[in-house]
């Protein structure tokens, strides 16, 4: 059966698109995509070269940094120095040693009767003077002996008078020879036993006030109170062992500090002789004086265990510096050597070869000379040998030289004008710099228009931001290429933008 279709109804077929070469194609947008990518490669490929060749230039080592630096600083003339001068002058001869602070007096204050502690009479730490009343005992029980004692005493008293007045009525009766001789004999041992008992009455009644006198516990010697053991209401006695409270005294203080015994016999000496050798205290780290004293006395025997012998000095410590049991170090003078000659501690150095100076001749060149060195402080240095008097060493300037080096002493206050005349260049380049961060600041900004105005279309955006970062590159500033680097971004996302639009 045949259908008949409606004309209206018929589907219309698809046109085929013409191919002729007037005609504009869709192939552009691959052209174009393909042109941006190959200007990226490129891109990558002369920043990975240029990595690669700096990489694969020599570095410079230490040593040749070393050895441009001091070529730079002695470009300029001879190595300049300070120098100071070998002299003649009086070294003293210290001993040093550990010491322990100890109060010169400690008194650890017992009561000497039994009782209650009815009051303490002072605060802890402060400083009492001697029989100042510290705490007081209940003196009841101590006022009722002594009554007692003292009615023993008043009634024995009244014996001996009356047996006083009989042996003197038996004396008369005797010369009348009234009595027997035996009762005269009597009586007078009579008084002589009542005189006994007057003085056993006098000692209880001495006994019974001395106890009284104890109830209150008085300071022995002037000095600081630590603190107290025993609190007010508490049973004290006698015999207790921990006592009530400490006292030291701590103005004169003394010190015990040990020195070797090889040492002994020049201290020895000069002890024996009357003088009085200086000694003075430092701090744990010996960074700080804390004060200065004499020395007192040595002990009799030698530490074997330890080879050295223990010495105390005495120290004033009226701004209480010193505390009993405190870690010192301590520095005794044990003689003064004259006529030595001398050079600055700073001067002395120490290589392969042992200790030597750096001696500046008439020609200005330096030779090292090594020295003996027989004692030395943090200022100066004693020596023994290797140098003469009126020798010019080194005392700055010794890190940059060697033996035969030429050299340039420097004027007193020249170094301080250089310092100076270096802070005002500081100065003045710090301003240029800032001028330069300023041009920096404006070109970087420039060229972030430059890359934003490519926002526009993607080619001319792209090429913008590229150039932005390769002048940035070039020294013109950070902020420049970071501006190009988003400008070129933000010229790619214009592209893509477009590209869709055309599809679209």
């Amino acid at each position: 059966m045949t259908t008949n279709i409606p004309p209206t109804e018929a589907k219309t077929l698809p046109e085929h698109p013409h191919t002729g070469h007037g005609q504009p194609t869709g192939g552009g947008k691959p052209k174009k995509r393909g042109f941006i990518w190959a200007i990226f490669l490129v891109i990558v490929l002369g920043v990975g070269g240029y990595a690669v060749y700096n990489a694969g230039k020599p570095q410079s080592t230490g040593a040749q940094k070393t050895a441009k630096s001091a070529t730079s600083r002695t470009a300029f003339g001879p190595q300049p120095v300070v120098v100071a001068e070998a002299k003649r002058a009086s070294v003293p001869v210290y001993l040093n040693g550990l010491g322990n602070v100890t109060a010169f007096y400690s008194v650890l204050v017992k009561s000497r009767v039994d009782g209650q502690l009815m009051s303490v009479n002072f605060k802890e730490g402060d400083f009492v003077q001697k029989d100042q009343v510290l705490i007081e005992i209940d003196p009841r029980p101590y006022q009722v002996q002594l009554a007692l004692a003292e009615g023993t005493l008043a009634r024995d008293q009244a014996l001996l008078d009356n047996a006083r007045l009989d042996l003197e009525r038996y004396r008369n009766l005797m010369a009348q020879d009234a009595i027997p001789k035996q009762q005269l004999d009597t009586q007078t041992a009579l008084v002589a036993q009542y005189q006994g008992s007057i003085k056993q009455d006098t000692a209880n009644v001495d006994s019974a006030k001395l106890q009284l006198t104890y109830s209150k516990v008085v300071a022995p010697i002037s000095g600081r109170v630590g603190l107290r053991l025993v609190d007010p209401g508490n049973i004290v006695h006698a015999n207790d062992a921990n006592g009530m409270v400490l006292i030291t005294q701590l103005d004169p203080i003394s010190v015990l500090f040990t020195i070797p015994e090889d040492s002994l016999p020049q201290v020895v000496e000069k002890i024996r002789s009357g003088m009085k050798l200086p000694v003075e205290a430092f701090s744990r780290d010996n960074s700080r004086k804390i004060a200065s004293g004499v020395v007192q006395t040595l002990d009799n025997q030698i530490d074997s265990t330890t080879g050295t012998s223990k010495l105390k000095a005495v120290f004033d410590n009226k701004d209480d510096k010193l505390f009993p049991n405190q870690f010192v170090n301590i520095r005794l003078l044990a003689n003064t050597l004259t006529d030595q000659l001398v050079v600055p501690a700073v001067a002395v150095q120490t290589g392969q070869q042992g200790t030597f100076v750096y001696v500046v001749d008439a020609d200005s060149k330096v030779h090292i000379r090594p020295v003996q060195i027989r004692q030395q402080s943090e200022e100066t240095a004693d020596i023994a040998s290797g140098i003469q008097d009126g020798d010019q060493v080194v005392v700055d300037g010794t890190d940059r030289l060697s033996d035969g080096l030429t050299v340039r002493v420097r004027k007193p206050g020249e170094l301080e004008q250089i310092n100076a005349d270096l802070a005002k260049g500081g100065g003045k380049r710090s301003g240029k710099g800032g001028k330069n961060a300023k041009s920096g600041g404006t070109e970087g900004g420039a060229a972030e228009q430059k890359g934003a105005g490519g926002a526009g279309s993607g080619g001319a955006a792209s090429s913008g931001g590229a150039s932005s970062g390769g002048a940035s590159s070039g020294g013109e500033g950070a902020a420049g290429k970071q501006a190009g680097g988003e400008a070129k971004g933000e010229g790619r996302a214009g592209g893509h933008r477009k590209g869709g639009g055309k599809t679209q």
